[in-house]
């Protein structure tokens, strides 16, 4: 028998079967374009917009596992709606609010999509990191060919003499890199031995480009997620033998990294901004409505806006963006909006934690994925990520895991074959 059964409502008709394959490659392809923004709306919304709509028309369906996502970010959107009627006359914020709420009732939609696709077929999960990496892979060596100017107009490439391959912005680029280099990791520690000098190839490139984007919330979602991995790979791996291969390829993947890091901190342009964007607190953070103070008026001003103050708004007011997660959703939708977003996150990080070491054949990609979901919540705290795509991919697949692990446990308990 298959690893993982057809879901109750799948057709067995040829028909039927060979439009969910040709389906499940056009996701792997949705995911392929997540890593080319160049503009909004990207491919990738198109793309992903029409496969949303196609699959529901073959048969996909919200389980009970998955439907409290949806509720959660229809509601949290819903707080967006609302927050709009608190908008007077503010020119281009007032024109752009719209879209700016539509594009995060995409998102959540697509969220919710990818948790429902893999628990309808958890083999889709090794396609979409296949994909995901390698998108990852040329993205950043667009923006590391960028950076060094490698060639004619490799300049679109970067941003404020930064790394940002396909991407509009550096700090996005950034950790977009993180989970596909977690997926590389995973594998060269654990894999095919023969394999692992390619992946250590890729896992170069993308902590270059990691490094590169010279964004603080990259290099430290990286190495938050770097070291949990490697936590959790050791604490799910009991043999001693395995503990300690996992160890020495560690060392192994740091030694290289190290050592690509001094070869790159060997040109001028790059060491001297690294040393400038090591330092803890820059101008921008507590200066005089710097990022930090603007936290603080933000938030006092949430606490009489119940409603949020509209999309986009706070920029008009304050010259920046809120640069603050927790702030976005209070301001942008509002106190509903903000209790909804928190719940989802507390939800997914509590789907995580229970399943994260259970024995599965989805458990690497639930592991990495809630990694790194866990470090974005941290980064949240200094940056918007509210419309950062690969960030809903990530729930979307822990809530798809969790969905599979459920439905596991109810055949166990009808005594029926786990496989």
């Amino acid at each position: 028998m298959s690893t993982f059964a057809s879901p109750p409502y799948q057709v067995a008709q040829p028909q039927i079967v060979a439009l969910r394959l040709i389906g499940t490659g056009c996701v792997a392809f949705g995911v392929f374009l997540s890593g080319f923004v160049f503009a909004e709306p990207a491919p990738y919304e198109l793309w992903v917009a029409m496969l949303i709509g196609l699959w529901f028309m073959l048969g996909l369906r919200i389980s009970r596992n998955v439907a409290p996502l949806l509720v959660l970010f229809l509601t949290f959107n819903i707080g967006g709606l609302l927050s709009m009627t608190q908008m007077r006359d503010l020119g281009s914020a007032e024109m752009d609010a719209p879209i700016y709420v539509a594009v995060s009732t995409f998102l959540a939609l697509s969220a919710v999509f990818y948790a429902a696709i893999i628990e309808s077929n958890a083999n889709v999960l090794k396609l979409m990191f296949k994909t995901w990496t390698i998108a990852a892979i040329i993205t950043a060596s667009l923006g590391i060919l960028g950076y060094f100017h490698a060639f004619p107009g490799a300049a679109m490439f970067t941003r404020y003499d930064r790394a940002m391959g396909a991407f509009q912005d550096p700090n996005v680029f950034g950790p977009y890199l993180v989970a596909p280099t977690l997926y590389l990791m995973h594998g060269v520690i654990i894999g095919d031995l023969k394999k692992a000098p390619l992946k250590a190839i890729g896992l170069t490139i993308l902590a270059l480009g990691i490094f590169l984007s010279f964004s603080r919330a990259a290099w430290g979602l990286f190495g938050f997620s770097s070291i949990a991995l490697v936590f959790f790979m050791l604490l799910k791996h009991r043999s001693n033998t395995f503990r300690l291969r996992i160890l020495v390829m560690t060392l192994t993947a740091i030694l290289l990294l190290g050592a690509a890091l001094l070869v790159a901190l060997q040109f001028h342009q790059v060491s001297d901004l690294f040393s400038t964007r090591t330092q803890l607190v820059q101008e921008y953070d507590g200066g005089h409505l710097g990022r930090f103070e603007r936290h603080r008026i933000g938030f006092l001003l949430s606490m009489q806006r119940p409603l949020g103050i509209g999309p986009l708004v706070f920029a008009t007011m304050f010259r920046e963006d809120e640069h603050n997660i927790w702030l976005k959703t209070l301001t942008t939708y509002g106190w509903i909006g903000f209790f909804c977003w928190v719940s989802m996150i507390c939800w997914t990080i509590y789907i995580g934690f229970k399943n994260v070491l259970k024995e599965r054949p989805w458990q690497p990609f639930l592991m990495i994925a809630w990694i790194v979901v866990l470090g974005h919540v941290g980064i949240g705290n200094v940056i918007d990520t509210d419309h950062w795509r690969h960030l809903y991919m990530l729930i979307g697949i822990v809530w798809g895991c969790g969905a599979l692990e459920a439905r596991h446990q109810r055949r166990l308990a009808r005594g029926e074959p786990a496989t």
